[in-house]
């Protein structure tokens, strides 16, 4: 059975605050690490009200030093925002603190809205095509002999492993140029999905780092003791996905019964497609829902994420999603 990791992106909810959902975050993990999920990433993202792991770094920090064996990384750094080099200390750190269990994958939007993008900037000429050529750097300031005089202490010699993310094509071909593992965002943005597994494997070239093509997928879960009590659990997040596309991002919002019956057509087929890659139930319906899901794109490894309000009901949401996998790798 193919493992299972997770995606958290500190959420913050209405009424908390993000050194709640840091206490949030390391308890999650901690939780996961006994329930046997693989890794456990934490992805960049800034200015948003409902969303806590802008310093993606230091939380990986509080993560894996508050762990013992999941990997902990980043899903991801969005490069465009910052030069290769601090990049490659701040990972090299990471990695002699914590050995052997840091990720590091990598992204090319900014994780946030034009006007802060600008601000993030690390100067004025940065550009998201240059995205391959910062990956190129990076994995070179890593390597045991780095091309140029610069060195990156700690980060020489450590070569910590390098994921290519994308929520379209051009990061698979990217990830198969690199010879890189690649992780597809569909869990919220699943339309390329299925193009860019298949280029992507078509494509790729062998590295020093990976033999054959190795796929990671973004899928939803929101599960519950009853079907009836997951589909109420999953609307904080229907209605955090509404506002964001609406421009009005915000905490992550309480739970609306019957939230689907209140929208229009046009929010209805938003979250139709943005949660199309999504389990909603209880153990049966999720079980049935990963195995359909993995059947269909022949994954490698799924990062599951369940963004919800309340802490307890998260914790048992991927409780129930690692019994599930338990059940399938029984079935198998």
């Amino acid at each position: 059975m193919i493992p299972f990791s997770i995606l958290d992106l500190s959420p913050i909810a209405e009424g908390s605050t993000a050194a709640q959902s840091f206490r949030n975050t390391l308890d999650l993990a901690q939780h996961a690490e006994r329930w046997g999920y693989n890794r456990y990433w934490l992805a960049e993202h800034h200015g948003m009200p409902g969303i806590a792991s802008a310093a993606t770094a230091v939380l990986i920090g509080l993560v894996a030093g508050g762990t013992q064996t999941i990997r902990v990384g980043a899903g991801g750094i969005m490069l465009p925002n910052h030069s290769p080099l601090v990049v490659a200390e701040q990972f090299g750190t990471l990695e002699s603190l914590y050995p052997g269990r840091i990720d590091l994958g990598l992204g090319r939007a900014p994780g946030s809205d034009p006007a802060t993008a600008r601000a993030l900037r690390r100067n004025l000429m940065s550009d998201a095509d240059e995205f391959p050529q910062d990956v190129v750097e990076l994995m070179d300031l890593m390597s045991d002999a780095p091309r140029g005089r610069i060195r990156a202490v700690p980060g020489t010699g450590l070569k910590v492993p390098v994921w290519i993310l994308g929520s379209s094509l051009f990061g698979a071909q990217v990830a198969a140029m690199l010879g890189l593992p690649y992780a597809f965002a569909s869990h919220f943005a699943p339309a390329q999905m299925m193009e860019a597994i298949e280029l992507y494997r078509r494509n790729f070239k062998p590295s020093a780092q990976l033999a054959r093509p190795y796929v990671m997928l973004g899928f939803n879960v929101f599960a519950a003791d009853t079907d009836e009590e997951a589909q109420v659990r999953a609307t904080s997040a229907q209605q955090a996905f509404v506002n964001l596309r609406s421009g009005r991002p915000t905490k992550l919002p309480p739970p609306r019964p019957g939230y689907l019956d209140q929208v229009g057509p046009a929010e209805r087929a938003l979250l139709a497609n943005v949660l199309s890659c999504a389990a909603i139930g209880s153990l049966d319906t999720v079980r049935q829902g990963l195995r359909d899901f993995i059947d269909r794109t022949a994954a490698d490894e799924l990062m599951i994420t369940s963004q919800m309000f309340d802490h307890p009901a998260r914790l048992r949401s991927y409780e129930i999603a690692a019994q599930a996998h338990g059940q399938l790798a029984s079935q198998a």
